[in-house]
């Protein structure tokens, strides 16, 4: 079924006696040619894109709770391709270029508002750092334009400039980023995979990998053991530990990110704003609550729940940035568990057991590059070999020496 205007219009008029379910919830089958564990954004994508673009749909998605369960439900829906290295810049725009089509190519509303980004400044070194970012961000075919004071207050009049401490001097914009639904992106990649033919399985964990003289030949799960030719695991947060059933460990933390959301408000955010003195970010969704989160939670932890010096300390961030904010009450929060590398950016990678594929390591681009993800993972599934825009998102890469590390941090997952 294709939704449409019309659709919704003819629906209407038989007492929506028409609509089917957007995904079918099948058994599993005893073997696959790809398994995928994890039916979170990257998953689904992966599977959407595999049966898509590659033709492959003889294509199972595993996951132990329900579909989108996790990270990809537990975000501050955010998109953007404003990076600074060659080895990001190119997929994350290739992200974003794919966010553009998204909605028409799935035919599924996922809400993507293009509303720009920008990143605050509040010094002069601070200014020169985003003029050479976004200098790189032009070279590399993707918009950003630099905005002092007067143009910045045209736009966000409401911003303390003249904080004693981190007066707002300006920001670097991109005008293509913005927000998607993160629901509705989950929803959209389940209901296309399904239509061509991949199988959705809910409520299957998987509790062990089939390895055989270096081949991964299938996994064992809470539903039976499923063979597969190819098994291909992208669990987020939970990485290190489902990874360690295949006797591998990663050079991946696990830390939660907590988010939060006011009452509505009326349109006054313009895009997305991130403070520069801090680690703050905020936008504003379209039932008028301000959505925005901060630093990670200081600690390792597995749990989808955070602790309050962090609210404290984001709250601190937003009232730095725009007094006004105090006001708004706020009505929830939530935590979402990230797998931090410790450069700071994600792998896409095969591992050193033939057949077994490795995604993860997002850190705090998880959700907006889910479609590159998807994208590149099916084409190295389906090719065994990576996609250009991915090829330095290698699990070897800190032996090697070749070190994505955008913020310039060190090996330190918890500061980036």
């Amino acid at each position: 079924m294709r939704y449409s205007g019309m659709k919704v219009f003819l629906e209407g008029l038989t007492g929506n006696r028409g609509w089917k379910p957007v995904w079918r919830d099948p058994d599993p089958k005893q073997e696959y040619d790809v398994v995928i564990v994890g039916g979170g954004g990257h998953g689904l994508s992966t599977a959407y894109y595999l049966a898509k673009e590659f033709g492959v749909r003889n294509v199972a998605v595993l996951e132990k709770g329900w579909l989108g369960s996790g990270n990809i439900g537990r975000n501050t829906t955010i998109i953007r391709s404003n990076y600074l290295l060659p080895g990001n810049q190119h997929f994350y725009e290739l992200s974003m270029k794919l966010w553009e089509g998204l909605e028409q190519d799935f035919n599924y509303n996922a809400m993507v508002s293009q509303r720009s980004v920008i990143n605050l400044y509040h010094s002069d070194s601070q200014r020169d750092a985003y003029a050479r970012r976004g200098n790189a961000m032009r070279l590399a075919g993707v918009d950003a334009d630099l905005l002092d004071r007067k143009q910045l207050r045209r736009i966000c009049p409401f911003l303390d400039f003249e904080n004693a401490r981190f007066p707002v001097r300006g920001g670097l914009r991109q005008k293509r980023g913005g927000t998607a639904r993160h629901d509705a992106v989950a929803w959209g990649y389940a209901r296309g995979a399904d239509s061509r033919g991949v199988d959705l399985i809910q409520n299957c964990e998987v509790t062990g990998f089939r390895i055989d003289a270096g081949l991964c030949t299938g996994v064992a799960t809470t539903r039976g053991v499923i063979s597969a030719k190819k098994v291909a695991v992208c669990v987020a947060g939970s990485s290190s530990r489902v990874m360690a059933l295949a006797g591998m460990r990663l050079p991946i933390e696990s830390h939660v990110l907590q988010a939060f959301v006011t009452e509505g408000l009326k349109p006054v955010i313009p895009g997305v704003l991130t403070y520069g003195a801090g680690h703050f970010y905020v936008s504003q969704s379209d039932k008028g609550g301000l959505v925005f989160g901060g630093d990670l939670d200081g600690y390792n932890t597995y749990a989808q729940r955070g602790n309050l010096p962090t609210v404290e300390n984001v709250c601190e961030g937003g009232m730095a940035m725009m007094p006004m904010i105090g006001r708004a009450r706020l009505l929830r929060s939530w935590g979402g568990v990230m797998d931090m590398s410790m450069d700071g950016s994600p792998f896409i990678d095969k591992t050193g057991v033939d057949g077994l594929y490795f995604n993860g390591g997002w850190c705090y681009g998880g959700f907006k590059a889910t479609p590159a993800s998807g994208y590149c993972y099916a084409h190295l599934i389906a090719r065994d070999e990576p996609h250009p825009t991915a090829a330095q998102m290698r699990l070897d890469r800190s032996i090697s020496g070749r070190m994505l590390d955008e913020t310039g941090r060190g090996p330190q997952p918890n500061l980036h």
